[in-house]
C-alpha cells in the first residue's frame, strides 16, 4: 500500500509539472480519446488562447470545462506494458491560457491499472500536456469506454462521477468527418479529430460540477514516444 501511494505521488508530480525535460525511461504510447467540452463545436481552444464565452445570469465568463476519457491501444513505460490502461481527465482550462497556466484538473486512474502503469501514465501525460495547473488532484475509479464509427460512450463510476456521450456528425456520406493537420496538445502525431458533438458531457463531483449538452466532442488517436521529447522541448501547444 505504501508503494502504491508513493508511485501515485510520483505520477501526480509528473503530470502537474508539465515536463519539457528528458523522460526517466524509454516509453511509447498510442491512445484514443473520447473527449468533450463546454465550447461550441468545434472547440475554439485549438485555434485561440482563450476559450468560448458563456453568458449566464447576466455575466460573461470564459471557460472550457472538459471530460477526456483515454484508452491506451499500445504502449510501454520501460518494461511496463500499458496496453488497455484507461485514465480520465475532468477539469477546466480557465479563461486565459496564453502562458500555459490552466485552472484545474482531476486525473482518475482506472481501478484496473497497476501501480507501475500509473507511474508510467503520470510521466507520459506530463509530456502529452506540457502545462501547469492551479489545482491538480488524482483519484481512482471504474472507467467504462466504448466506441465505433457512429458513437462513443464513456462513464466514470457508472456515470455517478462523470459521463460522455458522443454521436457522429453527419457529413456528406456515412463515413466520419475528420479534421486533419491540427496539433493535439504536446503530441507530434494524430490520426485526426473525428467530429462527434456530444449528447452529454458531465462531471458530478463537488462544487465544481457541470453538465453540457450539444457542445464540442470528438474522438482522436495520438501517438508519442520518449524519442519525441527532445524535439518537442520548448515548443508551444495548440491550447
Amino acid at each position: 500500500m505504501h508503494r502504491l501511494a508513493l508511485l501515485t505521488m510520483i505520477a501526480l508530480l509528473s503530470v502537474s509539472a508539465g515536463h519539457s525535460a528528458s523522460p526517466a525511461a524509454d516509453w511509447a504510447i498510442n491512445a484514443t480519446a473520447i473527449e468533450a467540452c463546454s465550447c461550441p463545436h468545434f472547440c475554439m481552444c485549438y485555434f485561440n488562447a482563450h476559450p468560448a464565452a458563456h453568458h449566464e445570469g447576466g455575466k460573461t465568463e470564459h471557460f472550457c470545462k472538459f471530460n477526456n476519457a483515454y484508452k491506451v491501444n499500445s504502449g510501454h513505460y520501460g518494461s511496463t506494458d500499458l496496453a488497455g490502461a484507461k485514465i480520465w481527465l475532468s477539469g477546466d482550462l480557465g479563461g486565459d491560457f496564453t502562458k500555459g497556466q490552466m485552472d484545474w484538473v482531476v486525473a482518475t486512474f482506472d481501478k484496473g491499472t497497476t501501480a507501475e502503469q500509473r507511474q508510467g501514465l503520470g510521466e507520459i501525460l506530463g509530456h502529452v500536456f506540457p502545462v501547469k495547473w492551479n489545482s491538480f488532484q488524482t483519484a481512482e475509479g471504474d472507467i467504462m469506454w466504448s466506441a465505433d464509427k457512429d458513437q462513443a460512450h464513456a462513464t466514470l463510476n457508472g456515470g455517478k462521477t462523470a459521463e460522455v456521450k458522443l454521436k457522429r456528425f453527419q457529413g456528406m456520406t456515412d463515413e466520419p468527418a475528420v479534421l486533419k493537420n491540427v496539433k493535439y496538445w504536446g503530441t507530434p502525431r494524430n490520426d485526426g479529430f473525428v467530429m462527434m458533438p456530444n449528447e452529454l458531457e458531465t462531471y458530478k463531483e463537488g462544487p465544481k460540477a457541470y453538465e453540457f449538452k450539444g457542445t464540442n466532442g470528438f474522438m482522436l488517436t495520438f501517438d508519442m514516444t520518449s524519442k519525441d521529447v527532445p524535439a518537442a522541448k520548448g515548443s508551444s501547444m495548440s491550447y
